[in-house]
């Protein structure tokens, strides 16, 4: 679903699945994700022309669970002209894992682990880390190592971005003391499991990540000068602008 406002040749593309495994109801993985999708898409007009310059498009994935499957085919089937027409990819999978941590994909590759995004995704990663540390929100960085939707979008190289909360990992002592929480469990203790329903779910987690979302989406919409550079740049009418979602943040 695209926004009706913004540049066509200029993309900004926000992905969650929707499937869930059979052993699971999936409401963390990956309701969640899907349902930040759906409440930006219910106010990404308030931004008016002059916030959304560029087109915004909201994807649904199938089949992640089962390999990927529905991002793969979508990046498998852009003509060129589609595929460079996408500035960067955002992907949320678990917003609200119970026991996790504020994780922020490695789009600069800093920690050394992972796979290594495209260039411009470390600028995406810092809209999401300035924008929680200007809340007093703590973060960690969350390597990209194959297991979402950004996958086929970074190997076909388009920057990406994004966050999630934790699935199977063990949460450290650090990050107990940084997120709350308990060390030594799962982030997701219902992960693909029958228990992933909505008491599954840490609400306010999940409400604080998605202002963040809500945040970068907007930046983007706006302007992706700071991912993609000059290239794709075009004169700015209204350097008055002021951001319309301001919600309980700040924005800077």
């Amino acid at each position: 679903a695209d926004t009706k406002l913004g540049r066509e040749d200029n993309v900004v593309l926000l992905g969650a699945h929707l499937d869930s495994v059979e052993d699971g109801p999936g409401i963390n993985d990956n309701a969640t994700g899907a349902a930040a999708l759906l409440a930006i898409a219910g106010k990404i007009n308030e931004l008016g022309r002059e916030g959304v310059r560029n087109r915004v498009r909201f994807a649904f994935w199938g089949a992640e669970e089962e390999g990927l499957r529905g991002s793969s085919h979508y990046v498998e089937s852009l003509s060129d002209e589609e595929r460079g027409s996408i500035a960067l990819n955002l992907n949320f999978d678990m917003l609200g894992s119970r026991n996790g941590t504020r994780g922020v994909h490695d789009g600069d590759h800093s920690s050394r682990s992972g796979i290594r995004a495209p260039a411009g995704s470390g600028a995406i990663e810092k809209m999401f880390r300035d924008y929680f540390a200007s809340r007093k929100l703590a973060t960690t960085e969350a390597e990209f190592n194959g297991r979402s939707d950004y996958g086929p979008f970074i190997e076909a190289g388009i920057p990406a971005g994004g966050m999630e909360t934790g699935a199977d990992g063990v949460k450290t002592a650090a990050e107990a003391k940084a997120f709350g929480g308990r060390a030594g469990k799962v982030y997701d203790p219902c992960y693909h499991a029958e228990c992933d329903r909505l008491k599954n779910v840490h609400l306010r987690f999940m409400d604080s990540n998605v202002d963040g979302i809500a945040h970068v989406t907007q930046r983007l919409a706006r302007s992706t000068v700071a991912v993609n550079g000059g290239a794709r740049v075009r004169p700015v009418r209204d350097p008055s602008y002021r951001p319309v979602w301001r919600g309980p943040y700040q924005v800077r």
